[in-house]
């Protein structure tokens, strides 16, 4: 029993690639190159798993094509241009930096710094808070006091 759990385990640190035997390249040179761009490329069903570990139908088609290309004669540069301009730059596991993407990298932390300071701002005392204590009032005039004891003594 310990033997099955042993293989078990062996079975799970070896990694799995879902290349069927008919979509490999006699020669090994090209082969190696198309597993080594397939790891580079999303499988557009599985999402963030490489062409070269989905068993989709649709990442057999996409490693099929990057072999094509290979044998057709493509450098590596082409082979991923020409998979790049067919489904967009999300097949990229490791997207190139543009414009759009530092504006997507960067756009969580500037929010997130503009919001901490927004927050500082409204939870600060206001400036007349934190200035000397205010003085006394000064005494009332003569004036001032009679015209307050009028006031009171027409409360009663």
């Amino acid at each position: 029993m310990r033997l099955v759990f042993a293989l078990i385990a062996m079975m799970m640190v070896f990694p799995v690639h879902a290349v069927e035997p008919d979509e490999i390249l006699d020669d090994p040179v090209l082969e190696n190159r198309a597993r080594e761009l397939s790891k580079g490329l999303r499988c557009l069903v599985c999402r963030n798993q490489s062409i070269d570990d989905s068993d989709a139908e649709l990442a057999k088609d996409l490693r099929v094509v990057v072999r094509d290309r290979l044998v057709a004669g493509d450098s590596d540069d082409e082979v991923i241009a020409f998979v790049v301009d067919r489904y967009g730059e999300y097949v990229l596991l490791k997207p190139r930096f543009s414009i759009g993407n530092a504006a997507l990298y960067l756009g969580g932390p500037v929010l997130l710094i503009i919001g901490g300071f927004a927050f500082r701002r409204m939870t600060r005392q206001p400036a007349e808070a934190t200035a000397a204590p205010v003085k006394a009032p000064a005494p009332l005039s003569e004036e001032e006091r009679a015209k307050l004891a009028s006031l009171i003594g027409k409360g009663d």
